[in-house]
């Protein structure tokens, strides 16, 4: 059975050297249990990028990892990132990290060494890469300073660029009231109170009459009006007595 275990993937795939191991382009799914028992716990470089990886829970007890590649996988959340107290760089790159405020919450728990971080083309982050359409560099910037804010303060390098003292200084003044909030274009029900733009708006409100009528049936409207005539020249003239005037 441990033998089974060892062999559950592509053996010729895994490079190692010095407590460093790459096992990239593999389409796995998952971190194979044979990798982990091959690799050993006291590795301290791992990448795992070029995968379809959609969860981390295999590397639970891999404590003295310093650095933890998973560009270009399936990733969705953070959820099942494990505790590593020694890690100090950890890529993310082109994953499906749609919460990325919640994922930033999850490595400033599970990473309190974290010194470098990218998270670049996550359908969530505010890059330009992700989407040039919605995004611009004030956004990007805006919400660099609040994960600068947020994680913590051994973050040296974020994205493609390192964090300046100025940024420092900003996040600690105004950070966190720079958080990225994008509105979802998904229909949801509404609970009762809510009131949505339909509920105050008659859609189907018209200024037109209701029913249509022939030119015979009038309605006219009941009032006192008053009217001034100021033609001299027309023939109407000869009908006006000159107290109306």
């Amino acid at each position: 059975m441990a033998l089974m275990g060892i062999q559950d993937f592509n053996r010729s795939g895994l490079t190692m050297e010095n407590k460093k191991a790459w096992y990239t382009g593999q389409r796995a799914s998952k971190i194979p249990r044979g990798l982990v028992k091959v690799v050993g716990e006291d590795c301290l470089s791992l990448d795992l990028s070029y995968n379809e990886l959609t969860s981390l829970s295999a590397l639970i007890n891999y404590n003295h990892l310093q650095e933890l590649i998973l560009d270009n996988n399936d990733l969705h959340d953070l959820k099942t990132l494990p505790h590593m107290p020694n890690l100090h760089t950890l890529s993310l790159n082109n994953n499906k990290i749609d919460d990325i405020d919640l994922a930033i919450d999850r490595i400033k728990e599970c990473c309190p060494s974290v010194m470098y971080l990218s998270l670049l083309g996550n359908p969530g982050y505010p890059d330009q890469l992700t989407d040039p359409m919605d995004n611009d560099e004030a956004d990007y910037n805006r919400y660099r300073l609040y994960v600068i804010h947020i994680l913590p303060g051994s973050l040296r390098f974020l994205d493609s660029r390192p964090v300046t003292s100025i940024e420092k200084r900003d996040a600690l003044t105004r950070g966190k009231f720079l958080r990225t909030i994008k509105f979802s274009t998904q229909t949801t029900t509404n609970t009762p109170g809510d009131l949505e733009f339909d509920d105050l708006v008659d859609l189907n409100c018209s200024p037109l009459p209701k029913a249509n009528r022939s030119p015979l049936d009038h309605k006219a409207a009941f009032g006192k009006c008053r009217y001034r005539y100021s033609g001299k020249n027309s023939e109407g003239n000869r009908y006006i007595m000159n107290n109306d005037l």
